[in-house]
């Protein structure tokens, strides 16, 4: 048997290069993988030995030659095929064993030159990787250094079962498929969506089931070129049980929710929608005005905190049962009293690794394929509502008004929010009719509702919301405006002294 070994990540390489000649493999190697098997005492041949030509070009070329590919694409059940290869000398290559330059890496560090990410493209290894998989049956391919111990226990065995070269194979054409990915992606300039787009995903690992126990799920890490790892896939655990995929879609929509506030910030969330949000220089009073918002709906809920966790935080959560908590870190202190609770999962989110504020793409899945979309965004700067009741807003209620925007952005459409003091007291979502949303909410501030604003995602195109506002006690309100009924709206508030802004901008959360 007769393999190429020429790897970038060298991770066991040794071991299994002893274990492989050990099986008799002659082995034949190229550039750094045979200086490190050289230097550890192995005895390998270099890729001229079989090409009989020099590498050149600084070793861009140097296994793209017919000795080599001759010996990798032969087909062993086809007499012709050997026919030809005895005819010109070339003998059979029985595993390609490689996997590609660094080019994700190299592209994420700083300064890195057009230069550095041309001279990271690989052509030879995916060339051979390919090779190899289009002719599995006969030649073993691979690329993860995982494999390498399962691969030598069948060698031992004598058979390699067909089944497994399939598996090899298939994880080979997908690290081809995730490098070209990574490249592409890096070369793309200017151009959102372009006509042709491929994601790069990662399996991290399996999850128990999905949203409901009958379907199966797992985690991918999306791999993106010139950028690391971010956002709730880097989160870190420090106890409680494993994470679920609802404990995921939930706490991903609580991080976003509260890194959206720059203020030291407590959100509760259920079901992916803020049931209490306070913005608060003293943490714990943030945490027990959000928690006043729906003492009910927070019971098993997750909790988000943009700063760090100190113990008197942790003393006041630590009276309520919540299945999640996450934020910037925690004290010693902190994390030895919560960390008492088993069944209580402890997440920290270093600042390092959040989400990039800005307009990045997201996607969402639909049968079929997938919708892209940027990420709701916008700046402060960006951000001028306009007012066009009688009444100006006060100094306070504009505080407030734009408290109420931000949160409304998480908030399931149609979504209503009920703010006084930086302080969610009631909030209203996913409802057909928007009047219903309204209605909830201010049922869940009751009488707390006295003296607040109310922030509506979209425009309200009928006066009741605004009557159920002012019945409730609202004195402001901000909604996007364009309605061709607006005028309903407006003089609605200036019957009821209300002030209103428009902002202009819609946000919409499906």
């Amino acid at each position: 048997m007769r393999a190429i070994l020429s790897v970038s990540d060298k991770a066991g390489l040794v071991d299994f290069a002893r274990q492989l000649q050990d099986l008799k493999v002659e082995i034949f190697s190229t550039g750094g993988t045979k200086k490190s098997l050289v230097a550890a005492g192995l005895a390998v041949h270099g890729i001229s030995d079989i090409t009989g030509f020099p590498e050149i070009l600084d070793g861009r070329v140097k296994t793209l030659h017919p000795m080599v590919h001759g010996g990798i694409l032969a087909r062993r059940d086809l007499p012709g095929h050997m026919e030809e290869l005895g005819k010109h000398k070339i003998e059979p290559i029985d595993m390609v064993v490689v996997n590609l330059y660094p080019f994700v890496e190299t592209v994420a560090k700083p300064g890195v030159t057009m230069e550095d990410a041309l001279e990271n493209i690989d052509i030879g290894g995916p060339t051979m990787i390919r090779a190899a998989a289009k002719n599995f049956p006969a030649v073993l391919v691979v690329v993860d250094p995982a494999d390498y111990n399962t691969l030598v226990e069948k060698l031992r065995s004598g058979q390699v079962d067909l089944a497994f070269r399939r598996k090899l194979a298939q994880k080979a054409f997908q690290h081809v498929a995730l490098y070209d990915t990574a490249i592409s992606q890096y070369w793309l300039e200017g151009e959102t969506f372009p006509s042709d787009l491929t994601i790069a995903l990662h399996k991290m690992y399996n999850l128990r089931y999905g949203e409901n126990p009958h379907q199966h799920a797992a985690l991918y890490l999306e791999k993106v070129a010139g950028q690391k790892p971010w956002g709730i896939t880097q989160v870190k655990q420090h106890s409680g049980p494993e994470l679920s995929f609802n404990n995921f879609l939930d706490i991903d929509s609580a991080w976003n929710t509260v890194s959206d506030f720059e203020e030291p910030s407590v959100a509760i969330i259920k079901h992916t929608n803020a049931c209490g949000l306070c913005s608060n220089n003293n943490l714990p009073e943030a945490y027990l005005r959000a928690l006043a918002g729906d003492p009910m709906a927070a019971f098993g809920g997750i909790v988000a905190v943009n700063k760090v966790m100190d113990i008197t935080l942790a003393t006041e959560v630590d009276k309520t049962h919540f299945d999640v908590i996450i934020t910037a870190g925690y004290t010693d202190e902190a994390l030895a009293l919560l960390g008492r609770k088993k069944s209580l999962r402890l997440l920290s989110m270093p600042p390092e690794i959040r989400a990039p504020k800005g307009r990045t793409v997201e996607f969402r899945p639909i049968s079929g394929g997938f919708l892209a979309q940027m990420k709701d965004f916008y700046t402060d700067e960006e951000f001028k509502p306009g007012v066009v009741t009688k009444r100006q807003p006060s100094e306070k209620e504009w505080d407030d008004l734009f408290f109420a925007w931000k949160v409304v952005k998480h908030i399931k459409s149609n979504g209503i929010t009920i703010v006084k003091d930086r302080t969610l007291l009631g909030m209203g979502a996913g409802q057909p009719n928007r009047s219903v949303s309204a209605q909830i909410a201010l049922e869940r501030a009751g009488d707390k509702a006295k003296g607040s604003v109310l922030g509506s995602d979209a425009f309200i195109p009928f006066p009741d919301t605004v009557e159920l506002a002012a019945k409730g006690g609202v004195t402001a309100i901000i909604q996007v405006g364009g309605s061709i009924r607006d005028q309903l709206s407006i003089e609605a508030a200036d019957k009821f002294g209300m002030a209103m802004a428009f902002t202009g901008v819609r946000h919409f959360k499906h």
